[in-house]
């Protein structure tokens, strides 16, 4: 690769920033974008060029935009007045359906990394976010093979491991493994609301059922009003998962679910499937 790529990123938040500090091991000419002074002072003095203008990123060959689901459309309209069309540009959006609905005049990959914690911001970004994920990209069918490989080596850099699939697939899957668990973990708080007991009790299971209900605001009503009809869907099949172990629980049953448990992931906690 073409060490001397000058790639940008557009907000840096948990991952933008996590992005900026894996890339910036590497020689490439990083161009980062930012409405927070502070973070901007931070990252030029790690060498990057960084401003609030978007203008910045007028000669970038590859652009990361990483601004919140609800600002990432008019971010790439933005875009479309200032780079080339020769231009690699990727976001890194939970849900994929409804930022693949227009055309662009540069090179659209859509993605998004499977990484994240419950606290934000450039001060919890770390280099290693990304290591061993899983980076999804959802390219378009006639976006050329030479630019998808390009996106896919720079993400390589980051430690992630790609995978390939459709907008549709994607946001039916995530509604399943992240944003259907979002909303029941936010909904296993509200039960013990009214039992001062229960919240009494409560220990290390429930502090781990109950994780992701800490999640980013702004990021969370962003993927359950993007996504709400997958993920009703999914709340609809663990509901009906539910009924079934409770009507034939028994040892075998459990044995069962422990070995699909089993294959996901290892025991150090990554995922192995």
């Amino acid at each position: 690769m073409d060490t001397k790529l000058k790639i940008g990123i557009v907000s840096l938040g948990l991952i933008g920033g996590s992005i900026f500090k894996a890339l910036k091991k590497h020689d490439f000419e990083l161009f980062c974008v930012s409405s927070n002074q502070k973070t901007i002072d931070s990252v030029i003095k790690e060498g990057a060029t960084a401003s609030t203008d978007l203008n910045i990123l007028k000669n970038c060959n590859v652009i990361f935009v990483c601004s919140p689901m609800r600002v990432t459309l008019d971010i790439l309209d933005k875009l479309e007045g200032i780079i080339s069309d020769k231009t690699i540009v990727t976001d890194v959006c939970s849900l994929k359906e409804f930022i693949c609905k227009k055309e662009r005049p540069y090179i659209f990959i859509p993605s998004h990394p499977m990484a994240g914690k419950e606290t934000s911001g450039f001060e919890v970004s770390c280099e290693d976010l990304f290591e061993d994920a899983k980076w999804v990209i959802t390219p378009f069918e006639k976006t050329p093979q030479e630019d998808i490989e390009k996106l896919e080596e720079i993400i390589k850099l980051t430690g992630a491991n790609i995978v390939k699939t459709t907008p549709q697939k994607h946001d039916e899957a995530v509604a399943l493994i992240s944003h259907m668990p979002l909303v029941l973990s936010q909904a296993l708080v509200e039960s013990v609301e009214d039992n001062d007991l229960a919240k009494a009790l409560a220990s290390s299971g429930f502090r781990d059922m109950t994780r992701l209900s800490l999640s980013n605001t702004v990021m969370a009503q962003d993927m359950v009003e993007l996504n709400n009809q997958n993920i009703q869907k999914a709340i609809s099949l663990v509901f009906q998962n539910s009924k079934g172990l409770l009507k034939t629980y028994n040892s075998s049953t459990v044995e069962y679910i422990k070995n699909l448990r089993k294959r996901i992931y290892s025991k150090d906690g990554k995922n192995i499937f």
